[in-house]
């Protein structure tokens, strides 16, 4: 049973993540710009979900290498996606099981992995995934909390999205150029999943979040792509760190 359920969350992550290159694609603008409306060519692109390609310029077929290189990353869907999201969606199904709180984890696992592949292009976490992210947590667990079997807390689920978002805050107001406001609207919903397990979870993610983003600036200072002050995406390690702290807590309920 175990099994079937860790290939079907495997299939469910593949499958979503393949929708998720256009998203990206049209998401990946520098703050304060609209989002992409048109291919690289200039012809209108319709739709959210799917692959990155464009009809008119031939089905996806490769730019001109003269094209900024963000540009040249559209094109037929690559595998990396896929492959992250159904990752990412066997190792939920595997540490939660058939509780179920692990369809709301489902659920969400895609907007995650797409918000980290935005933020590690271009440095934005968009008010329309991380809003709607911490909203569907608290709202999904709400209604999973009424079911038998569960093995978390709404209350605790909504005390850690006010905490971890008061925290990310406080963060922000005090370092505004190290930390994005976006961060903080991400930490919303990182708190609430992890609160469902109580408050080891949220430390718990939150210290593996800073840990890995401090272990990736170490490595970038190392190669000397980097300097001490230089700035990176936090959002794809606050994921990270959300994610092994939910799996964690999903395991030792």
């Amino acid at each position: 049973m175990t099994a079937l359920l860790i290939a079907v969350a495997a299939l469910w992550g593949a499958v979503t993540g393949a929708l998720l290159p256009r998203a990206a694609y049209r998401f990946s603008v520098p703050s304060e710009e609209p989002w992409r409306r048109t291919c690289p060519a200039g012809h209108p692109l319709g739709g959210w979900l799917g692959r990155a390609s464009c009809r008119t310029c031939g089905k996806g077929q490769s730019y001109d290498p003269g094209v900024p290189l963000l540009a040249k990353s559209y094109g037929p869907g690559g595998l990396l996606l896929p492959a992250v999201t159904a990752l990412v969606c066997a190792g939920l199904a595997a540490a939660t099981g058939t509780r179920p709180e692990l369809a709301v984890w489902l659920l969400l696992a895609p907007v995650g992995v797409l918000l980290a592949a935005v933020d590690l292009r271009v440095r934005r976490l968009p008010d329309p995934l991380t809003l709607p992210l911490a909203a569907a947590a608290l709202a999904l667990l709400g209604l999973v909390s009424l079911l038998p079997e569960h093995a978390g807390s709404w209350p605790h689920a909504l005390y850690g999205a006010l905490a971890l978002g008061a925290g990310y805050w406080v963060l922000w107001r005090i370092n505004p150029g190290g930390m994005g406001f976006g961060d903080v609207k991400l930490a919303l919903g990182a708190g609430a999943v992890l609160g469902w397990y109580g408050w080891d979870t949220v430390l718990l993610g939150t210290f593996a979040g800073f840990l890995l983003g401090a272990l990736w600036g170490g490595v970038l200072v190392l190669a000397g792509k980097a300097g001490r002050k230089t700035a990176i995406p936090f959002g794809p390690f606050l994921i990270a760190g959300a994610y092994a702290g939910l799996l964690i807590g999903a395991y030792t309920a």
